[in-house]
């Protein structure tokens, strides 16, 4: 597999995505967007994704954190995940991210809305196997968090690597749709006397909470100021 470097999430793949017909959208397509930078800014900014599959004819959507290397989207949890067992086998996944950007209160119920950032990818999940692959992933994972937090760590050992499954998605057939601004009322209903307008909503990181079995002499790391989300 290209591209698991850690040297951030760059991507060498040419051209930005192209609409295919599940891709594609058809009411409010103003809303669409297939450039790699307005879905690379999206996957960049959230921490957690939805991934749909389906196992002997049931769908199941997953919750899961994810990272982005390049032109790729990755998860992990335990090998005994029913999920990331069935997921290994290369199935067709959904995959989703929703950012929630405010309240978009209209005049009218109808026109009521939510401003949002989203994406969806379509494709089949892939497991890593390789050991230092898996490896950048995961240190790829903890410096998304954390940037600059791996190095202090305890390294993993055999038996949690093993004991850990990584899966990954090729970003090829994928979508971003994003609705931002105002209320879009109908034109006669602009002189009602309804208040209008857009309430921001924000994803706000609190103050850091040392473990209380921390010692008193270690000191809240500079990294912690690093963070982002959002």
């Amino acid at each position: 597999m290209e591209n698991h470097t850690l040297a951030g999430p760059v991507d060498p793949s040419p051209g930005d995505f192209s609409p295919t017909a599940r891709t594609r959208l058809r009411r409010l397509s103003e809303r669409g967007h297939y450039d790699r930078k307005t879905v690379y800014e999206i996957l960049d900014a959230g921490l957690v994704c939805h991934v749909g599959y389906v196992i002997d004819g049931q769908p199941y959507v997953t919750a899961t954190a994810y990272w982005r290397i390049g032109g790729r989207i990755y998860w992990h949890g335990s090998a005994a995940s029913k999920m990331l067992r069935h997921l290994k086998g290369g199935v067709p996944v959904c995959f989703t991210v929703s950012l929630l950007d405010g309240l978009v209160l209209a005049r009218s119920g109808f026109h009521s809305s939510i401003n949002y950032r989203a994406v969806m990818a379509l494709g089949r999940a892939q497991l890593v196997a390789d050991r230092d692959e898996k490896l950048a992933a995961l240190t790829a994972f903890s410096e998304r968090l954390t940037p600059g937090r791996w190095p202090e760590l305890k390294p993993p050992s055999e038996q949690e690597l093993k004991a850990t499954t990584v899966i990954s998605l090729e970003l090829e057939e994928v979508a971003a749709k994003v609705r931002t601004g105002p209320p879009k009322d109908d034109e006669e209903d602009l002189s009602l006397p309804v208040w209008a307008g857009v309430v921001p909503v924000a994803t706000v990181l609190g103050q850091p909470e040392a473990d209380p079995l921390l010692a008193p002499d270690i000191p809240a790391p500079a990294y912690l100021q690093d963070i982002s989300i959002g």
